[in-house]
């Protein structure tokens, strides 16, 4: 298992790599495709995926597809645009297929827009920005490499759980060292790109506190749902959602810290 997962998680990195440094269109569709899989992984636990695909489900999608090509012409003119009108697309399908779907199938399939294709779509605003090819790489840094630095930590001395019910296996010691060894990350990245070393490490530090909640979150999801793992896609890990719960709610902290803290 353990080389399996190693495999699995070299070959995120070099698929990471090869399309965030490239970019546009190809970075686009790439998270396009990953929000697709993450969304239908999420219908599926809540209940929005049933037996085929119906109407529902594809307006969800749709709305996805829609917000992408907003954002990649202009996110700050059409950007909320797009998520109003998934949601008005939404409501289309409730009412004039009413009563066949009921109110929390619809929050639920807004809520899977939102919280996967949207979040997500930050690594490609966050590379869009000025210097974004250098500032995308500190959404990895504040949520797989504190997750990380908190396993190693708390395998050698944690000893105080920080959710017990919900995560038994996460300390209290595991979290601050995940935190630290992000910051620590970001400075010595800073340094090797000639960077502010301070900014980024605060930068890294409060990423990575967001990054345990997002985990965390993920977790309460699948506990209310009863369910192990989102989906199979990646041996060893799981399901996209398996492997990106952190990262879903790390970039857009990262997006908008460097926006406020780096001014851009």
């Amino acid at each position: 298992m353990f080389k399996t997962r190693l495999l699995s998680g070299i070959l995120l990195v070099i698929i990471a790599f090869v399309t965030i440094m490239s970019g546009d269109y190809v970075l686009l569709l790439t998270l396009l495709a990953v929000s697709l899989i993450g969304m239908r992984e999420l219908y599926s636990a809540m209940g929005v995926h049933k037996k085929g695909t119906d109407l529902l489900e594809l307006a969800g999608y749709l709305g996805a597809v829609m917000y992408y090509g907003m954002i990649f012409l202009d996110f700050e003119k059409y950007g909320m645009m797009a998520v109003i009108l998934s949601l008005v697309l939404l409501m289309f399908v409730y009412v004039f297929l009413y009563p066949k779907y009921h109110a929390d199938e619809i929050m639920s399939a807004f809520f899977g827009l939102v919280y996967v294709a949207v979040m997500l779509s930050f690594i490609l605003l966050t590379r869009n920005l000025e210097n974004g090819k250098i500032l995308v790489w500190l959404i990895f840094f504040c949520s797989w490499g504190c997750d990380t630095c908190a396993y190693c930590v708390g395998m050698l001395i944690g000893k105080h759980k920080m959710a017990p019910v919900l995560s038994p296996k996460k300390s209290v010691e595991g979290a601050v060292g995940g935190v630290a060894g992000a910051a620590a990350l970001g400075a010595i990245y800073a340094a090797a790109t000639h960077a502010p070393a301070l900014e980024y490490a605060v930068i890294c530090a409060v990423g990575a506190l967001i990054s345990m909640v997002g985990d965390l979150a993920a977790s309460a999801i699948k506990r209310n749902k009863g369910i192990k793992d989102y989906g199979k896609l990646i041996p060893g890990h799981g399901g996209i959602l398996d492997r990106f719960d952190s990262v879903i709610f790390t970039a857009p902290v990262i997006y908008y810290l460097s926006k406020i803290i780096l001014g851009l």
